[in-house]
């Protein structure tokens, strides 16, 4: 005997029901409005990648992660597990047929096979926005002031989230001023980025197994104590490249109107190791959630995979953690905006006068139309916990006088509306 179907999506994946959907579309939406609005163009790929590609540049924890399997030739392939390496791919391919700067984004589908946590799923939609071909930091400033429009199209409060920004360089320098050899950077950053996941201790395991002794452990956790970029100044070389970037991402950010999210943070490393330079990462003002996005420069990423050199940076913003935090500052109820009208109708004599009104209504607004004759009683229920903000339903004697009454589900206000002509043109009446 066969095992019952489950009715739950595989572990870690998601349904999106009616409910769900309007969330998901309210962040959809303000993603796609900010990347136009700052000028960024829309691509997509594949959602099935090579494997190769995806463990060369993801990075150990990521690589760990994926989703792979071998098709039937043979040929080893995988779930992507984030966009980045697949943008490189396709810029790569056609390098030099292209001018740059380009400036990209894509909502793209991912998948992870990692332990769930609050806001960690091991499927989520992606909004990627990359500038490719651009060295400045001009271009972490325009990646940085759309993501915070992105957020103010979505309802949140500029209070509500904070951007912690660091330079992988600046940390690089400083230990390498520690004594930390430049070969041990990569798995010291691995290990710094895991910190609030495991404890100190585990930490100091990891960096003692890369070779570090006791003093370099030490000196290691005490630049993470840094709290300030005036004090990592201080400690850099004076004409240190990677806190003049810093200082001048700041200087932008004023320009934006963005300086009062930003807050330097030594202990923002990102664990992907492609990573060279500023590195950023938003939270809620409370810190309460996980990460809403994070990002950063890889100039080196279309170099490794065969590309010619080319300074790139993005920014990767999943779906999963902004709605949870959207709905306990905004309540659970904030994206079901009351739009439209629905129309049912009392018998059947009147179902062809509540659809000629449903199609001339639709050319101006949202209409749900009920397919089958109701009573009042429950026509008025069924609108009431619809997405429509008023309702008109028809009985013989509105199609005898021709009018029907238009109600606001909210104030109970009523008008007359048309019902036997086109609405639209007695409504100019």
């Amino acid at each position: 005997m066969s095992e019952p179907i489950s009715f739950e999506p595989p572990r870690g994946m998601r349904d999106f029901y009616p409910e769900d959907m309007v969330w998901r579309n309210r962040v959809f939406d303000a993603w796609r409005q900010a990347s136009v609005a700052h000028g960024f163009q829309p691509y997509d790929a594949c959602v099935v990648e090579n494997l190769a590609l995806l463990q060369r540049k993801s990075g150990e924890e990521v690589s760990e992660q994926i989703y792979h399997f071998e098709d039937k030739s043979g040929r080893k392939l995988a779930l992507r597990p984030e966009m980045t390496p697949t943008l490189a791919r396709m810029i790569a391919a056609r390098q030099g047929q292209m001018t740059f700067p380009v400036k990209w984004f894509t909502v793209a589908q991912c998948f992870r096979y990692e332990r769930m946590t609050r806001g960690r799923k091991r499927e989520h939609y992606q909004w990627n926005m990359d500038i490719v071909g651009e060295d400045s930091v001009s271009a972490e400033a325009e990646l940085l002031a759309a993501a915070a429009a992105g957020l103010s199209a979505m309802g949140m409060p500029d209070s509500g989230y904070r951007i912690h920004v660091n330079n992988r360089a600046l940390l690089a320098e400083l230990l390498a001023s520690s004594g930390i050899d430049a070969q041990h950077h990569a798995a010291v950053f691995l290990a710094l980025d895991k910190r609030g996941k495991i404890s100190d201790a585990e930490i100091t395991a990891l960096l003692e197994t890369e070779g570090l002794d006791t003093e370099a452990v030490r000196k290691t956790f005490d630049l993470l104590a840094v709290q300030t970029l005036d004090q990592a100044a201080a400690l850099a070389a004076p004409d240190s490249v990677a806190v003049k970037a810093l200082r001048d991402l700041f200087a932008l950010a004023e320009i934006y109107g963005i300086a009062d999210r930003l807050v330097f943070d030594m202990s923002v490393i990102r664990g992907l190791a492609y990573y060279t330079g500023i590195v950023f990462e938003a939270f809620d003002a409370e810190r309460k959630f996980r990460a809403i996005f994070g990002g950063g420069r890889y100039d080196s990423l279309l170099t490794a995979i065969g590309g010619a050199p080319t300074p790139a940076v993005g920014l990767g913003f999943g779906d999963v953690v902004i709605v949870e935090v959207l709905k306990d500052l905004l309540g659970d109820t904030a994206a079901t905006e009351k739009r439209g009208v629905t129309v049912g109708y009392m018998f059947p004599e009147q179902r062809d006068a509540a659809t000629r009104l449903a199609r001339d209504l639709r050319e101006r607004e949202p209409v749900s139309l009920m397919l089958a004759p109701q009573k009042p009683k429950q026509f008025f229920a069924r609108a009431s916990a619809s997405s429509s903000a008023d309702a008109i339903f028809i009985g013989p004697d509105d199609v005898t006088r021709g009018t029907a009454k238009r109600k606001n589900l909210a104030t109970r206000e009523e008008t007359d509306i048309w019902i036997l002509e086109r609405a639209d043109s007695k409504q100019e009446t």
